[in-house]
């Protein structure tokens, strides 16, 4: 072995989650190396060339708020954005940028080549090098050898990873890439415990060979959006989507050939998301259904290659072909790609800490896929986590742990530490108990105080945030302040917005709280001052909405209780007595940093928890019993 060089930080892997791990732990002042098996491989997107949806775009504003990339690159290389969900209430609003798959990965590859601190290199990591039990580098295949404080693995789907199209099985990463081969081995010698799971994508189509005038159009937003608030907000809209929907024909087609798809075969021994099933397995789960919808979407403004949205299969190339010819618009298709699965090995997620670093190996992190999530986002959100924790660790500073009532990326982290994942994770804004307080629309305001005493937001991105929390509370404290009374031209113009008139001296936030009521409609029948777009959204919602807030506010503190009640790291929860066996192996393994963290673990009863309060209570009392620091 021939040593290269020598970091603080070595990120393996330049995914989502990589990119943001290297980014942040650079930003923050250590020597970072991020590797990757292909430079033309950075930030790709395997499959669906889009940015957002529900759930996954609160984890992207939080990425932004907290000093993260992923929303600046979606804004700069969006071709359409919507905000999905708009009749459903604020607490769940999912804003959804299709991006152009080319720009986004040349975007990111260039603010990583031009961060300082920070080297992008081309190598096949092959090991990591342990020593007195601690991680401190990394071999490659050509036997170089790299030293670090710190790694982290953001390998993606890659790990000893098989691509599947019906009889043809061949070892591959997604696009064609090369497979992380000898890695996933190295890491069962080193004593890591190894998942395999599953995932595919539809086919990719050529657009020309499509007929558009048989699909509904499905059009970009005339609102202005976007993800970061260090983005403007204009129109980026320049490309349209279309919507189609399978039929009996091809649900015909499907279930003829069922014992030629892969995992009906049993050639697919992985587990694969339950959220987003294959053709063939919606065909056979659903069979009720008479047909199932495909959104037909643009790969980039360069390129004819068509992303065929609600088809991912590993059927044979004969049956992809027969079935897509059935589908309205696809009559004459022509695949530029063929639709495939993937199996690949991932490090279970009960290893790690909620700051994502190994149990078993400190200097040792994961983040992304390789921990069993699904998604750019939900990658780009723990390589954020990971990258930052790595840093503070190295500067010899606390953790960096967001609580499930702070952000979406605590619930995100805590699901996986604390539950595991016995399928591809997918964030949902029904994964989080208090998501009408952890809205999209406000994560700068949880978040970015945060992000800038930990050293990852920038002095411009601060006084951008500064500005913005500003015109905020003047919005707010106009509309606390500011009475109505019952005079004849203020009534006249309340009833022509079909609300009723007053009586007596109204609050303006009154008058907003009525259902009927906005404070568009205020400003220009009531007189009222305007303010800034983004501030009068937010100051709408907290006033429409404060009386759920409160209450899921009142929770939050009951539950910080627990949170803030920690646990030793060094306790000894086998030789516990009172506590049922079942939660004792858990806990011993998943090693709980807090009460309300054990509390979560899947077979930890509350009779376990009363039980482990005595004994923490008891442990503080004795002389140098107090609670290990991280």
């Amino acid at each position: 072995m021939y040593l290269i060089d020598t970091y603080d930080v070595i990120v393996v892997g330049a995914g989502h989650a990589g990119c943001e791990a290297a980014l942040a732990a650079a930003r923050m002042g250590c020597r970072t190396l991020l590797t990757t098996i292909s430079l033309d491989n950075v930030a790709m997107m395997p499959c669906n060339p889009a940015v957002g949806g529900p759930g996954k775009s609160h984890l992207v504003k939080e990425i932004d708020a907290l000093g993260g990339e992923m929303g600046i690159a979606a804004d700069a290389t969006a071709v359409q954005m919507r905000m999905l969900n708009r009749g459903k209430g604020p607490a769940v609003y999912a804003l959804r940028a299709q991006s152009d798959k080319g720009a986004y990965h040349r975007y990111m590859k260039n603010v990583v080549e031009n961060t300082d601190n920070l080297d992008l290199k081309q190598v096949q990591v092959m090991d990591i090098i342990v020593e007195d039990g601690k991680c401190v580098g990394m071999t490659t295949e050509l036997d170089e050898e790299y030293r670090a404080k710190a790694v982290i693995l953001c390998t993606g789907t890659y790990l000893d990873s098989m691509i599947i199209i019906g009889d043809t099985m061949y070892s591959g990463g997604p696009n064609g890439m090369r497979s992380s081969v000898g890695l996933s081995a190295n890491l069962k010698k080193h004593g890591l415990e190894i998942l395999r799971f599953k995932t595919g994508t539809p086919s990719r189509v050529d657009r020309r060979s499509l007929h558009m005038d048989k699909m509904e159009l499905e059009e970009g937003d005339t609102e202005n959006h976007a993800f970061s608030f260090m983005s403007e907000r204009k129109d980026k809209n320049k490309r349209n989507c279309w919507l189609t929907y399978t039929n009996e024909k091809t649900h015909d087609i499907i279930r003829e050939n069922i014992m030629r798809a892969p995992k009906y075969a049993g050639k697919i021994h992985g587990i694969g998301a339950r959220y987003c099933p294959s053709i063939e397995d919606k065909v056979v789960r659903f069979a009720d259904k008479d047909r199932h919808q495909l959104f037909v979407e643009p790969e980039g403004l360069d390129t004819t290659e068509m992303y065929v949205q609600g088809m991912s299969t590993s059927m044979p190339i004969d049956v992809q072909y027969a079935f897509l010819r059935t589908i309205p618009g696809f009559e004459d298709v022509k695949m530029m790609r063929p639709a495939y699965a993937i199996e690949y090995d991932l490090l279970d997620p009960l290893q790690l800490y909620p700051t994502l670093e190994v149990i078993k190996l400190p200097g040792l992190y994961s983040a992304g896929q390789s921990n069993g999530t699904s998604g750019y986002e939900e990658a780009a959100a723990q390589g954020l986590v990971a990258g930052i924790n790595a840093a503070l660790k190295i500067q010899g500073k606390d953790p960096f742990i967001l609580a499930r009532h702070e952000a979406y990326i605590g619930s995100l982290v805590d699901d996986l530490v604390t539950k595991g994942a016995d399928e591809p994770y997918r964030m949902m804004t029904s994964r989080s108990e208090y998501r009408l307080i952890l809205r999209q629309d406000n994560a700068d305001l949880r978040l970015t105080e945060k992000g800038h005493s930990i050293g990852l937001v920038g002095e411009e991105r601060y006084a951008r945030f500064l500005d913005r929390k500003k015109k905020y509370e003047e919005a707010m404290d106009y509309i606390r302040t500011q009475r109505f009374t019952p005079k004849e031209e203020i009534n006249r113009a309340l009833e022509s917005m079909g609300t009723a008139p007053l009586t007596t001296g109204t609050g303006a936030d009154q008058i907003l709280k009525r259902p009927e009521m906005t404070y568009r409609k205020m400003m220009e029948m009531l007189g009222c001052p305007a303010f800034d777009e983004e501030a009068v959204e937010e100051m709408e919602i907290t006033v429409k909405y404060e009386g759920y807030i409160a209450r899921q506010e009142a929770a939050v503190r009951k539950a910080a209780r627990m949170e803030n009640e920690k646990l030793p790291l060094d306790m000894d929860y086998l030789s516990l007595d009172g506590i049922s066996t079942e939660a004792r192996q858990k806990m011993d393994k998943i090693r709980p940093l807090s009460l309300g963290q054990a509390a979560r673990i899947p077979g930890v009863s509350p009779a376990d928890i009363s039980v482990l309060m005595v004994y923490v209570k008891q442990r503080k009392g004795k002389k140098g019993g107090g609670i290990k620091k991280y």
